[in-house]
């Protein structure tokens, strides 16, 4: 990078807040609000697993896909980052998405705890979305149909473990170093809407020759010469799983972590503070599935396990190639955010197709959104709201008999209008007050926004945000995904072709356009180091939640057997290579999930005492629950034996049993014996 380009990027510096924030002195000179002298940062890592049983899972809406057992635990990664006394909190969040109800829950325990050190406007919240995390934390009715409601355990656990992360973050926050690498990626996403990717310009369609977005960032974390972290982006859909799964799963992007974190590092989350962090987060990831042969679950096998972890381990082996090349970067740190209502915002004929201005329109769903993305998980036919199956929630809230006015009509064309989410009663069903946010870590600048954007609809908000700072679009990336979440941004001329991305576009045609304007609008006051107004205030619906999901009772053994029995034995003899099974009598695990915590431990003899080598939650462990009669539970677990393990090993599984008083009380319960041979 030349000398020029580094003294744009510091002239491009806003003067925000010394900790605390709310210090901020605007209009500072470039040179005071840099420190080329180097980083500090934090890392920090909490479980976020909501209940394990019965509960909806977020992302592909069947109301018949509940959790029943786990498989990767996810987790929430936070990188604490600071330079000249100014900070953020990145925080990668392994759920479907998150909502601007979990942002606000987080920013109100972060004002708690640290009072104004940690804002709105330094935190940065994006969700990896997996479609295999459970739902119900949203505010929104259309994004909790699927778990019949708001789930306060679901939300709980995602707000304290984001919490906890960055507190453990903010705990290790010490002098390092930071370096930028870059690599790409071509065998891990295939565009699933090429129909409408090629009614783009040629000239935009020809940086992308694949139609795919290949360009991996990887953010390298050093202290004294030793890597201690590592923040990797890449778009690609988080859809290995499939809708047929009901297992909790971080996905593939889960899998990186886990390969980068235990594989290579030996880290294990039980064990305390881990010795390496990895997060692999999203950018314009709308339009790319990682299903490679274009249909649920195919590509580049057709076991959906196998393909979350080939598209994970690529996602790792080419953050490893960037962090190869990593060039170190001076150290500045800015943010500054603002709140933008999406359903009514004027766009400039500089953004707009034709030159001429624009307006944006209230929230309505196409009629293509109803079949769900057909290449990572249709949907049930009607879409958001099924038709042919019953659905309390809709019921409770009267039904969707709503008409279609003309203007809204007019305004969305030509998206058939299916469902107008935003004039729906009670109050909308999706957000139209979201948060836009531009931060800055050394040479590398995030546009951060509640959606999912298409490649070529990131690389025009890229390109925006690029010409107001005089840095190079390679600088910025689209960091979708974060602080809400309303769905998809297409391209005009992708919008046009009504393609899923296209119907789910929910404020019409000029969706993008608006996005370019404001967060142009937002780098020019970057630039100028001075104040923008936070825009109107996001709405706050939470006195109107309704939860339609049933509650399990006290827990019951089947006839003759008490709590935490053995119903099937391992075998007293396996190889290493095989898959050993065992099943317990359970408790229902809604009544405590165990958050950082786990339901099984794999056990080898050492001497005279048990050591864990393995736990739920991890990737050779499953768990899977089934309900049996209305009250009793069994849990069944599998244990695929690495390779070169031997010894004398054993199941130990804990669960929490809910009595008909209406206590818990811990129960554990042991398997025999077994030898493991290499």
């Amino acid at each position: 990078m030349s000398v020029s380009r580094r003294t744009v990027l510091a002239a491009s510096a806003l003067g925000m807040a010394a900790v605390p924030v709310a210090a901020t002195l605007p209009g500072g000179s470039p040179a005071a609000r840099a420190n080329p002298g180097g980083f500090e940062f934090g890392l920090g890592i909490a479980d976020l697993t909501g209940p394990a049983a019965e509960c909806g899972m977020m992302g592909y809406s069947q109301l018949d896909q509940a959790t029943a057992g786990i498989h990767l635990r996810p987790r929430a990664r936070a990188f604490v980052i600071g330079s000249g006394g100014n900070r953020i909190a990145y925080v990668a969040v392994e759920n479907g998405a998150v909502f601007g109800s979990v942002h606000h829950g987080v920013l109100d325990a972060l004002a708690r705890r640290f009072g104004d050190r940690y804002t709105e406007r330094n935190v940065v919240l994006t969700s990896t979305h997996t479609h295999a995390s459970c739902g119900g934390s949203a505010h929104d009715y259309a994004y909790t149909l699927a778990t019949l409601g708001f789930q306060q355990q679901v939300y709980d656990a995602e707000v304290n473990g984001i919490v906890e992360a960055i507190a453990a973050a903010d705990a290790d926050f010490a002098p390092g170093a930071i370096a930028l690498g870059r690599s790409t990626l071509r065998d891990a996403s295939v565009n699933r809407s090429r129909v409408a990717f090629d009614r783009n310009p040629a000239a935009e369609r020809a940086l992308f020759p694949d139609a795919i977005d290949p360009a991996v960032t990887t953010l390298v974390f050093t202290r004294a010469g030793r890597e201690v972290g590592a923040l990797t982006w890449f778009a690609t859909h988080n859809t290995s799983m499939t809708n047929a799964n009901s297992l909790i799963s971080s996905d593939n992007k889960g899998y990186a972590s886990y390969a980068a974190e235990q594989l290579e590092h030996g880290v294990r989350h039980l064990d305390g503070k881990p010795s390496y962090l990895a997060a692999f987060a999203q950018t314009n990831a709308g339009d790319m599935s990682p299903n490679l042969n274009l249909a649920p679950g195919d590509g580049p096998t057709t076991d959906e396990f196998e393909n979350t972890r080939i598209i994970g381990e690529r996602q790792y082996a080419a953050s490893k190639a960037a962090a190869a090349q990593a060039v170190s970067m001076p150290g500045a740190v800015d943010a500054l955010l603002c709140y933008i209502d999406l359903a009514d915002i004027t766009v400039d004929g500089r953004f707009t197709p034709d030159g001429a201005p624009r307006r944006t329109a209230p929230a309505a769903a196409g009629v293509s959104l109803a079949a769900g993305s057909v290449e990572d998980g249709p949907g049930l036919p009607g879409g958001p709201i099924p038709e042919g199956v019953r659905n309390p929630l809709v019921e409770f809230l009267g039904g969707i008999d709503h008409p279609n006015p003309a203007w809204l009509a007019d305004a969305q064309a030509p998206k058939a209008v299916a469902v107008p989410l935003g004039l729906l009663p009670p109050v909308p069903w999706v957000p139209n007050v979201v948060p836009i946010q531009l931060v800055r870590i050394g040479e590398l600048y995030l546009a951060a926004a509640g959606a999912e954007f298409t490649i070529v609809a990131g690389l025009r908000v890229r390109r925006a945000v690029a010409a107001v700072l005089g840095v190079d679009a390679e600088q910025v990336l689209l960091q979708g995904y974060a602080n809400a979440y309303h769905e998809y941004v297409t391209t005009p001329e992708e919008y046009d072709a009504q393609q899923y991305e296209g119907a789910s576009t929910l404020f019409g045609r000029y969706t993008l356009g608006a996005y370019q304007q404001e967060f142009s609008r937002l780098a020019a006051a970057f630039v100028a180091g001075g104040a923008i107004g936070r825009g109107p205030a996001p709405r706050d619906v939470s006195a109107l939640q309704p939860n339609l999901a049933t509650t399990p009772g006290p827990d019951a053994t089947p006839p003759g057997r008490a709590f935490g029995d053995v119903l099937e034995q391992p075998p007293a003899r396996c190889a290493a290579g095989t898959r050993v099974a065992v099943e317990f009598v359970s408790a229902h695990p809604k009544h405590n999930p165990r958050r950082g915590d786990t339901f099984l431990e794999v056990q080898r003899r050492s001497g005279a005492d048990w050591v864990r080598v393995a736990n739920e939650g991890e990737w050779d462990v499953r768990f899977h629950w089934r309900k049996e009669g209305e009250a009793v539970s069994i849990a069944r677990f599998t244990w695929d034996v690495p390779a070169g393990t031997s010894g004398t090993h054993r199941f130990v599984h804990y669960v929490d049993v809910l009595g008909a008083d209406g206590t818990l009380r811990p129960v554990s319960g042991t398997s025999a014996e077994f030898e493991v041979t290499g």
